[in-house]
């Protein structure tokens, strides 16, 4: 998969008029600008650090060198009062998103030892030092008036784990956007027909993420299966074994059958370098192809597993979301409704087809099936439940006219009986009740495919958004 390193700008702001009336206080800003990337360089190495710009001829190159270094996201650090003019030529010629750092040095001012100062000079100096929140709101009007997008946090330097984890979120919503701006994504084979709510606008997907999509004929993996050696078929059937819990009545020709399409799969994800993937095929009594993509389960949750997610039935949407949830690192199963449970209050949701093998409840079962409910072939299949906990569904939803939003819900993954079928199905609780959450996530008009990871995560998701100028819905 082809990718790009995130880069991240950062720079602090003062006022170079200070400099010769109160000793030392440049230096002293600075030192909190260096402790500002050294806390930034423990979350993300690709830091760009400009120092402390102080006058608009210093911002105007400041703002060419970020365009230069291609930054994605830039840090504003507030360490003083500063002149408004010397913070916008950086963004606009920046032209990313801007994150305000509106932080003091300590909790307080030692307004004792402050008042004790015999020198109201040097307590200008000190106070000075403090004032972070002065120049805020004088940026925060021209950035709003000339159209520059930016979000701020507030809190401290030191001691502080609210406003770093909110830096965390930051960052690892801007290394997501740029996984998906470089990402490759596959679509082979056609649309599910008639299933209308997933048929998408492929260049919108462009417009709202980026990146490139590769369509892929089933004809050119059928030809890859042909060249796959008899040793490759062995080894791929060995690691199946190791990867997942296969059932005793699992022939060891549906084994090989699959192995060989897993290894083909290999060969073109290589070859396109694809991040995901979105697939569906139908078939008309082409022996070949249908043999294909009636053994391609299994292969296609060894790549969901090893952060090349995989969706069925062509749903190119929901591919793109469960490349946002695997980008961060939760995973991303493919699922939709399955039954609701009022007695136990919980909603059972999965699919046919690949799994996400790594936030499974323990190891996936593979079965055989004798028909591919509602589709061509039969062969094996995974059945497997998310881990048991929290969990976070993403739903990439096209709306009228075309615009892209993110739809988001937090729940749980419960133990329970789920529906052993040879398919992926857990059993999912929400604080809001069943009830209510079908109601409410329907509401929005989503495809009826989600992406399902672990963890609650729907912060970073909402950054994500902001990022990608897209509205961002929680649910629960």
């Amino acid at each position: 998969m082809q990718s790009n390193a995130l880069r991240v700008g950062l720079f602090g702001i003062g006022l170079d008029a200070y400099w010769g009336q109160f000793s030392g206080l440049e230096e002293r800003l600075k030192g909190y600008l260096k402790i500002v990337e050294e806390k930034l360089k423990a979350v993300h190495p690709g830091i760009v650090n400009l120092g402390l710009i102080d006058t608009a001829e210093k911002a105007f190159e400041a703002g060419s060198q970020f365009r230069r270094e291609d930054v994605d996201l830039i840090f504003l650090y507030v360490t003083t009062y500063a002149l408004s003019s010397t913070v916008l030529p950086v963004v606009q010629r920046a032209k990313v998103p801007v994150i305000i750092l509106n932080l003091a040095p300590e909790a307080a001012i030692d307004y004792a030892a402050f008042n004790q100062m015999e020198d109201r000079t040097k307590m200008t100096g000190e106070w000075l030092a403090y004032c972070s929140a002065c120049p805020v709101p004088e940026i925060a009007n021209v950035f709003k008036r000339t159209g520059i997008k930016f979000h701020q946090i507030t809190g401290m330097l030191h001691d502080d784990p609210e406003c770093w984890d909110e830096v965390v979120e930051w960052v690892e919503a801007a290394r997501v956007a740029n996984i998906m701006a470089y990402n490759r994504l596959g679509c082979m084979g056609h649309y599910y027909s008639g299933m209308l709510d997933i048929y998408s606008d492929l260049t919108q997907q462009y417009a709202s993420f980026g990146g490139h999509i590769e369509l892929l004929e089933v004809d050119e993996l059928a030809g890859l299966r042909k060249v796959v050696t008899d040793e490759q078929i062995q080894e791929r059937v060995q690691l199946f074994y190791e990867q997942f819990d296969i059932q005793g009545d699992c022939s060891i020709e549906e084994l090989e059958r699959a192995a060989k399409t897993s290894v083909a799969l290999d060969i073109m994800v290589d070859k396109y370098q694809l991040g995901s993937m979105a697939y569906y095929y139908k078939g008309t009594g082409n022996v070949d192809n249908e043999d294909t993509i009636s053994s391609i389960i299994l292969g296609n949750s060894l790549l969901t597993a090893r952060n090349i997610p995989v969706a069925g039935e062509y749903e190119i949407k929901n591919a793109q979301a469960m490349k946002i949830m695997d980008s961060f690192g939760a995973g991303g199963s493919f699922t939709e409704y399955y039954a609701m449970d009022f007695k136990d209050d919980v909603v059972l949701m999965g699919h046919d087809g690949p799994g996400h093998i790594q936030i499974a409840q323990g190891k996936t079962k593979v079965r055989p099936l004798k028909v591919y409910h509602g589709k061509v072939g039969r062969g094996l299949s995974v059945e497997m439940s998310v881990k048991n906990g929290p969990v976070t569904l993403l739903s990439v939803v096209e709306q009228q006219g075309g615009k892209l939003m993110l739809l988001v819900a937090e729940g749980e993954s419960v133990p329970g009986p789920i529906l052993e079928i040879g398919n992926t199905n857990s059993r999912y609780k929400f604080n809001i009740g069943a009830r209510k959450f079908v109601n409410n996530w329907n509401s929005y008009g989503p495809a009826h495919h989600c992406a399902v990871g672990v963890g609650h995560i729907s912060s970073r998701i909402i950054k994500l958004g902001q990022l990608l100028n897209m509205d961002v819905v929680q649910v629960c």
